[in-house]
Order: structure tokens, then C-alpha cells, then sequence
């Protein structure tokens, strides 16, 4: 995540540095978690008691915690409500793992 942040840096720097304005130039990113939000280390608790294991990433989006994670011999993407930590599958295909 953080290299992330340093990308957005640089190229809102190169941007400035150009001329060029911050929207034509800056990529769409994940937001940015809120003060009330749990944080990631929790979020990873709260799927791990959900059943799901190998979680390959997680981000802050859309107001909600994204993740793609296995469970039952698949990949599925699930979204994390960012404050009471419930799951929500999205979707999946067999055999990813």
C-alpha cells in the first residue's frame, strides 16, 4: 500500500511539474481508510474466522474493505464492511487456488 502512495506521489509531482492537471494525470486509486474504520490487521482476523485463508490483497474502496482471499479450493473477491467487519462474498472460480 504504501508504494502505492509513492506512485501517486510521483506522478501528482511529475503532473504539477508539467503543467498537466491532477485529473488528466493522476491513475484511479483505492481511497484512503477512514478514522473509524478498523484496521487491516483486523480485517484479516475477521476473514480468517470467516473461513477464507490466503488473502492476496486488500484495499480500501468504494467505502468498504476490498480483499481477494481463497476459500473452499477457490478465489473469490469479498468486500469487508469497514466498521462492524462483516463478510460479503462477490464472487468466485473454481479451482484458482
Amino acid at each position: 500500500m504504501n508504494t502505492r502512495k509513492t506512485v501517486l506521489a510521483a506522478i501528482l509531482t511529475a503532473a504539477l511539474a508539467t503543467g498537466l492537471t491532477v485529473g488528466l494525470a493522476a491513475p484511479a486509486l483505492a481511497d484512503t481508510p477512514e478514522k473509524d474504520w478498523m484496521p487491516i490487521e483486523q480485517v484479516l482476523t475477521k476473514l480468517s474466522a470467516a473461513g477464507y485463508g490466503s488473502v492476496r490483497s486488500i484495499e480500501a474502496d468504494d467505502g468498504v474493505w476490498k480483499a481477494k482471499a481463497s476459500r473452499e479450493g477457490r478465489t473469490v473477491k469479498v468486500q469487508v464492511d469497514p466498521r462492524t467487519g462483516a463478510v460479503v462474498e462477490r464472487s468466485g472460480k473454481p479451482g484458482d487456488d
